[in-house]
């Protein structure tokens, strides 16, 4: 079977689709992955033909992200989804995927949320399509409730009739990596949804590169991460110094990345109980962490969540973090704070607390063991196959 992913250029939209990727590969499918031009390296990384696709024009993007900092919180993530996702990327990318779904012919397509084009060129090709969640279930009628005209627009782009798009969104069967508990953490009874499928990524070897040593051995590990995009956006950037500055009097070792985009030794002298790198094997970091400090984002929180890691979460700039922030802290594996910037000394000075206190540690265990009792992405691969027929 031929299988064709497809993603925008985010690493935290990427992270969930991998482990499919991987489990179809695995059981001897043929995979491929339909990104932008500007993503051909990491697509190559994780070992995968890349489909380029065109990246969305600078100056489209540049006047939206430009205007979010003057917008209320949920305005502007509002605008993000409708007019970067469902209008300026897709239709970027609609030639080009149309044309690799006409020239390859998957069997089937998976995508993730905030990319649409490959859903409109499933539709006009008659390729069953799958969508892959990357965060709570909530965010997918969200999505759908945003991105409106955009979306249906972008179906007449790629000749389908009025309604088509939205009635593909909504037929779509979803898979997940969240386990019920966290997803819907106040229903006592599971909810029942067949086109709802939940399946857990096994846990590859953990990384054997040691820490570097600095500080106090005795003390125990905060790690701190605001993802791969927060350098990238000047409103933003100012989270990193903050976070530095805010734990530096706490009792312990802090670990903080920033990104390959984000030069280190722009952010000046480090307190004595810092260290900061660019990047570091996320599962060897939380291996030894006692608590993480983190911007909400999908790969980091299910990361932590999945070691068993309480972790404050401060959303920096989407409403699906502050989403992942509110279910960590319904279901007992940490707390959240109001979302931005501002907010980062106020979540900073909640480690203490999460540190001091066992339940937090104990609920993250808990998710942890949902986590792992959840099926194997491998059995997935049964499941879509029976989609295709």
């Amino acid at each position: 079977m031929r299988v064709l992913c497809a993603t925008t250029a985010n690493d935290g939209h990427f992270g969930p689709v991998l482990p499919f990727a991987r489990a179809f590969a695995d059981a001897g499918h043929e995979v491929r992955v339909a990104a932008p031009v500007s993503y051909a390296r990491t697509v190559s990384g994780a070992g995968f033909p890349h489909e380029p696709f065109a990246d969305a024009p600078r100056e489209l993007l540049g006047a939206v992200m430009g205007s979010l900092p003057t917008l209320p919180f949920e305005e502007a993530d509002n605008r993000v989804i409708r007019e970067v996702f469902a209008r300026i990327d897709a239709q970027a990318a609609l030639a080009s995927l149309m044309e690799t779904v006409g020239r390859w012919r998957p069997d089937l397509i998976l995508r993730e949320s905030a990319e649409l084009a490959s859903l409109a060129a499933a539709e006009r090709a008659g390729v069953p399509h799958v969508h892959v969640c990357i965060g709570m279930h909530e965010i997918v009628p969200r999505f759908a409730a945003v991105m409106g005209d955009a979306l249906e627009e972008l179906g007449r782009l790629a000749g389908l009739v009025d309604g088509q798009m939205s009635s593909a969104l909504a037929a779509e069967p979803v898979l997940s990596l969240v386990p019920e508990v966290l997803d819907h953490p106040t229903q006592r009874v599971p909810s029942a949804s067949e086109d709802f499928l939940r399946f857990h990524e096994p846990r590859a070897a953990v990384s054997a590169q040691r820490l570097p040593d600095w500080g106090d051995p005795d003390f125990p590990l905060i790690y701190v991460t605001f993802g791969s995009v927060a350098g990238s956006l000047p409103p933003f950037a100012s989270a990193f110094r903050r976070a530095l500055d805010a734990l530096a009097d706490v009792d312990a070792r802090v670990l903080l990345t920033v990104g390959r985009r984000v030069d280190p030794a722009g952010l000046g002298p480090l307190p004595p109980n810092a260290h900061v790198e660019q990047w570091w094997p996320q599962d060897a970091v939380l291996r030894q962490a006692g608590a993480m400090l983190g911007h909400g984002g999908f790969g980091t929180t299910m990361g932590a969540l999945a070691a068993g890691v309480p972790q404050v979460v401060v959303p920096l700039f989407t409403s699906d973090q502050v989403v992942n922030g509110d279910h960590v802290a319904a279901v007992g594996a940490g707390l959240t704070v109001e979302p931005g910037p501002s907010s980062v000394e106020l979540a900073a000075a909640q480690i203490p607390r999460v540190l001091a206190d066992p339940t937090y540690a104990r609920s993250a265990r808990r998710v942890a063991a949902a986590i792992t009792g959840l099926p194997s992405t491998a059995e997935a691969v049964d499941t879509l196959s029976a989609l295709v027929g």
